[in-house]
């Protein structure tokens, strides 16, 4: 909601103060009033004006004084000033106003009409300039938005090409291999590295196309009643390239007892084996992988804890964001486009759970922890 705007009032007489009050007042408009010109200028120091309506003839600081002072200071320089005035009106005294920063007088007796035509003139200016105010910055921001989209694309898609280029090169060089049938050569060992490579660019395109689903609200959730226990092992295996590649440790602690979960078998698997699987690439060779599931007030908890080179301070607030990769300095920085965990979040959220990196420290790894409601008891 638009704050009100305000119109300074300054007479030293109270029942004149009470008179252009009770003349201007309507909705959408605060009136402050001061008595004399040091309270005014105290309120000026606090406020932003639209209009100020100064008596000329006061005691101590008169209006013209006081409107030279306006005009010395930054924060009041701007706001219109109308002298009301019960004396002559000669040249001389409307020069000095003037001078002084009027943009008009009003002579005493006060003429109520006229008084509310002109301050309603100012009131629809301030009001029209906050607009444009408001309009400006609301451009800056979509300009800053803009500008940010324009290299995050920019960005995605210098990632995007990386990414395809290296498995279609292997593909390729495979296929070139196969095609001029040389002896000697590990035909076996050339379609594992064509397979391994087919998979990680169709593991590409359907994140891409699961994040496009969830953004569009296409995506729909086959949930079922499913054991916890049972769906880890599933999600652990399809990380077990990755950490046998890199020859880490994976040590899994579970309750004996069943955790069931109301959730899709499948999303289940591939958020696990997503964590996991960003942990395997962001640990150095020979490392450590821990994945832990418990209860907790009503939740399935799965903690997954590395000792990789861990997430940055400045970069822990926008690793769920599309597109961003952990990069701490050590040259280790993950394949693929960023996406992940913006969608493990998505999924996470879509079975009313929450994710969220507990710990992590540049060298020391990292620890994240997925929240999942457990199902309810049948009766």
């Amino acid at each position: 909601m638009t704050d009100p705007a305000k119109f300074l009032l300054v007479d030293d007489l109270e029942e004149n103060l009470l008179a252009l009050e009770a003349l201007l007042s309507r909705e959408g408009l605060e009136l402050h009033k001061a008595r004399s010109g040091e309270e005014a200028l105290e309120l000026m120091l606090a406020n932003e004006y639209a209009l100020a309506l100064l008596d000329v003839q006061m005691p101590g600081m008169d209006g013209f004084e006081l409107a030279e002072f306006m005009r010395a200071n930054e924060r009041s320089r701007h706001i219109p000033i109308i002298f009301v005035t019960a004396g002559s009106s000669d040249a001389g005294r409307r020069f000095r106003g003037y001078e002084a920063g009027a943009v008009d007088f009003i002579q005493k007796p006060i003429e109520a009409d006229v008084l509310r035509s002109k301050s309603s003139v100012f009131l629809d200016l301030y009001n029209q300039r906050r607009q444009i105010v408001a309009q400006r910055d609301e451009l800056a921001s979509l300009s800053d938005a803009l500008r940010s989209a324009d290299q995050q694309k920019n960005r995605f898609l210098a990632v995007l090409a990386h990414e395809l280029r290296n498995p279609l090169a292997v593909l390729s060089s495979g296929l070139n291999i196969l095609d001029r049938g040389q002896e000697r050569v590990d035909v076996d060992q050339i379609r594992q590295l064509m397979r391994q490579n087919l998979a990680h660019v169709t593991r590409l395109v359907d994140d891409l196309l699961d994040i496009n689903r969830i953004e569009r609200g296409k995506i729909s959730l086959r949930k079922e009643r499913v054991c916890l226990n049972e769906i880890l092992p599933a999600a652990l295996e399809l990380a077990g390239p990755a950490i046998a590649a890199a020859n880490h440790r994976l040590a899994v602690e579970m309750p004996a007892e069943p955790i069931t979960l109301e959730a899709d078998p499948a999303r289940l698997i591939q958020i696990i084996s997503n964590i996991v699987g960003n942990a395997a690439r962001y640990t150095p060779q020979n490392g450590e992988i821990d994945v832990n599931v418990s209860r907790a007030d009503g939740f399935a908890v799965i903690e997954i804890s590395d000792n990789g080179i861990g997430i940055p301070p400045e970069q822990q607030s926008s690793i769920f964001e599309m597109f961003e990769q952990s990069d701490n300095g050590l040259g280790i920085v993950g394949d693929g486009l960023g996406i992940g965990l913006a969608l493990v979040k998505q999924l996470v959220e879509l079975h009313d759970g929450e994710i969220r990196l507990q710990k992590s420290a540049p060298g020391e790894g990292s620890t994240f922890e997925v929240r999942l409601p457990l199902a309810t008891e049948r009766r």
